[in-house]
C-alpha cells in the first residue's frame, strides 16, 4: 500500500483540513489517453488506491500502462474503542489522499478505449465516490474567457 516513506515527527499526527472547491491541480490528463475523474470531494484511503490499481490491471491484463495520480500524504488517526474522552490524539490509523471533485486520480494508456472504460468503470466501484471516464478529447478545447472555447490543434 502507497505511504510516505518518512514523515518528520511533528507532521506525523495531521490537521483534518477542508476540502473547499473544485481540484486546481491534477485536473487535466499528463500522461495516458483515458482517465477516471473525480466528481465528488473526499478522503481516499491507501486501500482504496490500491484496490482500484488491482481491478484496472487485472482487466488489461498485460496491455498498456495504468499511472496512480494521487498519492496518501495525510495522516488520520483513531482512538481505541470505548476509551474516553481526552488523553491526547490517538495514534496514526492510516494514511488518505485528499481528492477535489475534476481531479484526475488515474491514467491509462496503450489500450483500447472500450478495454480502458471497461478497467476505469472497475476501479470506480472501489471509490467511495461518484466518477468519469474522460479520455484526451475531452481536454482538447482551451478556455479564452467569458465561457468561450477555443478549439486546440491535435496533431
Amino acid at each position: 500500500m502507497l505511504m510516505p516513506k518518512k514523515v518528520k515527527n511533528d507532521r506525523r499526527k495531521m490537521h483534518r483540513g477542508r476540502m473547499k472547491g473544485p481540484a486546481t491541480q491534477g485536473a487535466t490528463l499528463a500522461f495516458g489517453d483515458y482517465g477516471l475523474v473525480a466528481l465528488e470531494p473526499s478522503w481516499i484511503t491507501s486501500r482504496q488506491i490500491e484496490a482500484a490499481r488491482i481491478a484496472m490491471t487485472r482487466h488489461i491484463k498485460r496491455g498498456g500502462q495504468v499511472w496512480i495520480r494521487i498519492f496518501p500524504d495525510k495522516s488520520y488517526t483513531k482512538k481505541p474503542l470505548e476509551t474516553r474522552m481526552g488523553k491526547g490524539k490517538a495514534p496514526v490509523e492510516g494514511w488518505v489522499a485528499v481528492v477535489k471533485p475534476g481531479r484526475v486520480m488515474f491514467e491509462m494508456k496503450g489500450v483500447t478505449e472500450e478495454v480502458a472504460k471497461e478497467a476505469m468503470r472497475l476501479a470506480g466501484f472501489k471509490m467511495p465516490i461518484h466518477c468519469k471516464f474522460v479520455s484526451k478529447a475531452d481536454f482538447n478545447h482551451i478556455p479564452i474567457g467569458n465561457g468561450a472555447m477555443a478549439q486546440e490543434e491535435v496533431a
